[in-house]
């Protein structure tokens, strides 16, 4: 029998999070029936990561796999997670937990982004395009990367005027920033691609940063619930299981 997957988000005071990290989750039962898939957040949001181990625990369960749903391996990757489940595991010693990777880096994720910026109205190959790769920043180098790598590699392929990645806190270049970069390259028209997997406070605040700058861009929405990215999220929780010694699930 696989053990239970939960699925576990940064979490937000925006409803608007909390209910499509809900929606993805649905769909992960829909992919998988199979499975016993449960949210959880690191914070802001109920029910937290530890609360849900804590409940399957009393369930009978002795192994769980974790997947955060995070892009990349920023702050939230790399301690907030690692220390809430070391804390879990300290309390529930008969419990064993398997933390997946995080979603990217991946194709998965650039082609959702691209699906969302088409949804949009913004198409490759349209001449005078300027594309904002819009995501959170991060003090961590190697997250920021990503998301700049992605942002060079539609610069290259799409025929779009340019692309340049923005980030809405703690890097740079930010979203004016990027607009004027994207202008000086002869950019006449401008669309903002969404590096977050769902609203909340920092996708607002490149939205309005970006609509300050031209009222008229397009603005795509998050990656949110779609089959694509459940299909990535069931990846990443299958090789953390396979992980397990004697788990007969992979």
């Amino acid at each position: 029998m696989a053990p239970p997957l939960v699925a576990v988000a940064h979490g937000s005071r925006d409803p608007r999070s909390a209910a499509t990290v809900s929606a993805l989750v649905e769909v992960l039962r829909l992919r998988a029936p199979e499975l016993d898939v449960r949210a959880a957040f690191l914070d802001l949001s109920a029910p937290r990561l530890p609360d849900v181990l804590t409940a399957l625990h009393r369930e009978g369960h002795r192994d769980v796999v974790v997947v955060p749903l995070l892009l990349g391996t920023a702050f939230h990757a790399r301690v907030d997670l690692p220390a809430l489940v070391a804390e879990a595991t300290a309390r529930l010693p008969r419990l064993s937990v398997a933390v997946s990777g995080v979603l990217g880096p991946d194709p998965r994720l650039p082609a959702l982004a691209l699906r969302r910026l088409a949804q949009a109205g913004a198409y490759p190959g349209e001449d005078g395009l300027g594309v904002v790769l819009a995501g959170a920043g991060s003090s961590h180098a190697p997250a920021n990367a990503v998301v700049a790598a992605v942002a060079a590699e539609w610069a290259g392929s799409l025929g779009w005027a340019g692309v340049t990645a923005a980030f809405a806190s703690a890097a740079r270049p930010d979203v004016p920033a990027a607009v004027e970069l994207l202008r000086a390259a002869g950019a006449r028209r401008l669309a903002v691609a969404s590096w977050f997997l769902a609203p909340g406070r920092l996708p607002d605040r490149v939205a309005a940063l970006a609509r300050a700058a031209d009222p008229d861009v397009v603005l795509a929405e998050p990656l949110g619930p779609d089959p694509l990215l459940a299909d990535l999220v069931l990846d990443r929780f299958a090789e953390a299981a396979a992980s397990y010694a004697g788990l007969r699930y992979a």
